[in-house]
């Protein structure tokens, strides 16, 4: 399952699509919009396709970039022409070649084209020739606002229609150097709020592995989902114990890199197989593993492919691990002072499931009598035992377990 504070650093679909229609594809219809609304007037213009086939087609150029920006596609280029395709269509067989003769209409080509090719350039790029086109782009964006400046001068004054005669005006003249020069800003501004946006990135990625070491998926989850679900709570669990058999005479002659390779692999193993299962947490504590499940179902099934994993492996070592397993009411959630916390789970069903573990031989699974009464039809078993706990005034009913039963896995 995706974890949930990796969707909430990636954000969602329809944000992302939103994010792609104010910062790139609603920009030219939307100055497109005002040109035409001050050239036809707004009475006349809200009457005409116009306005609602260039809205409709940066809607649509939206929808697929921002779908394919969440989905870590690029086709930032072709993306970009989807908008202008779309209205060129739609208005030219409405209005036909007269369409085609406007000039606000080729320079939305022309725009188009050429931020869709930066960023086709510039897409997962870093440094800084990311930076450059990056700068670039937003001066382009920028431009957009002066060109269609130009084209509306030139559509209402005859005289501003060629270049030189436009920049004779001061104010012109003015226009024609602030704008560019304000996009050239914008861009550094975006390349400063980018360099923050991948430290942060990277910041809440390394805090969220930080986290699941500590809390394991489930629970980090579940934080993220409820602020509340790692307050302390009562509540029925499955516990796990596993604890490898002549460990400290094992690693009395061996290096502590010796030793800590090998733990590191067992515990890898292990995780390999509570990846697969509905584990809520587990807990090292030196050759120890302890895990807590929601139910005895899914318990079971994860001990019995432990066991079948960690058996083959600890056998190249000549060494071989127990596991207990019990389930009743415990204590879980967050426990320390103020300042220092940790999540733990606390509760004679934790030192029960630990004693049983104790006195499981190498390879061999104990399941306490509350386990086995609710799995007797799923699970085959041997002789039961007694045993002798520590701290226990009666002694402990417990099953070895032989294996599942054929049936589908799906009915446990």
């Amino acid at each position: 399952m995706t974890i949930e504070v990796e969707r909430y650093l990636k954000g969602t679909q329809k944000r992302a699509i939103i994010q792609e229609l104010f910062m790139n594809s609603i920009h030219f219809p939307l100055v497109n919009i005002f040109l035409e609304l001050l050239i036809e007037g707004p009475g006349k213009y809200i009457k005409e396709p116009d306005l609602y086939s260039i809205m409709i087609a940066c809607l649509v150029q939206a929808y697929f970039l921002g779908t394919w920006q969440y989905q870590g596609k690029s086709h930032r280029f072709w993306g970009n022409l989807i908008a202008p395709a779309i209205y060129t269509l739609v208005e030219g067989l409405i209005e036909g070649t007269v369409f085609f003769s406007s000039p606000h209409h080729l320079a939305y080509w022309i725009f188009s084209f050429g931020i869709g090719l930066l960023q086709e350039i510039n897409y997962k790029r870093s440094g800084l020739l990311s930076d450059i086109i990056l700068i670039l782009e937003h001066f382009v964006r920028t431009c957009i606002l002066l060109v269609m400046y130009g084209i509306f001068e030139a559509m209402t004054e005859s005289k501003y229609r060629s270049i030189d005669s436009f920049l004779s005006n001061d104010n012109h003249v003015f226009v024609t150097i602030v704008i560019p020069l304000l996009g050239i800003v914008v861009g550094f501004t975006n390349v400063i709020a980018n360099r923050y946006l991948t430290l942060l990135q990277k910041t809440a990625g390394q805090l969220r592995k930080y986290s699941e070491w500590l809390l394991g998926r489930e629970l980090l989850s579940a934080a993220i989902v409820d602020v509340n679900a790692l307050s302390l709570q009562r509540k029925e669990r499955t516990v796990i114990f596993m604890d490898i058999r002549g460990f400290t005479s094992w690693s009395e002659d061996k290096s502590p890199e010796v030793v800590v390779n090998m733990l590191n692999t067992y515990f890898e193993k292990a995780e390999l197989v509570w990846k697969a299962s509905k584990v809520i947490k587990t807990k090292h504590t030196a050759d120890e593993i302890m895990a807590i499940f929601p139910n005895e179902q899914s318990a079971i099934q994860s001990a019995i492919q432990l066991n079948q994993e960690i058996s083959s492996f600890l056998k190249a070592y000549n060494l071989s691990a127990g596991i207990g397993i019990h389930q009743g009411y415990l204590v879980e959630g967050l426990i320390g002072s103020k300042d220092v916390k940790m999540y733990d789970v606390i509760g004679d069903t934790v030192n029960t499931a630990k004693r049983i573990c104790d006195q499981a031989k190498g390879d061999e699974i104990l399941i306490s009598q509350k386990i086995y009464t609710k799995l007797s039809t799923v699970v085959t078993v041997h002789e039961p035992k007694l045993l002798n706990a520590k701290g226990k005034r009666e002694p402990l009913k417990v099953y070895p377990v032989q294996g599942l039963k054929s049936i589908n896995p799906k009915e446990i």
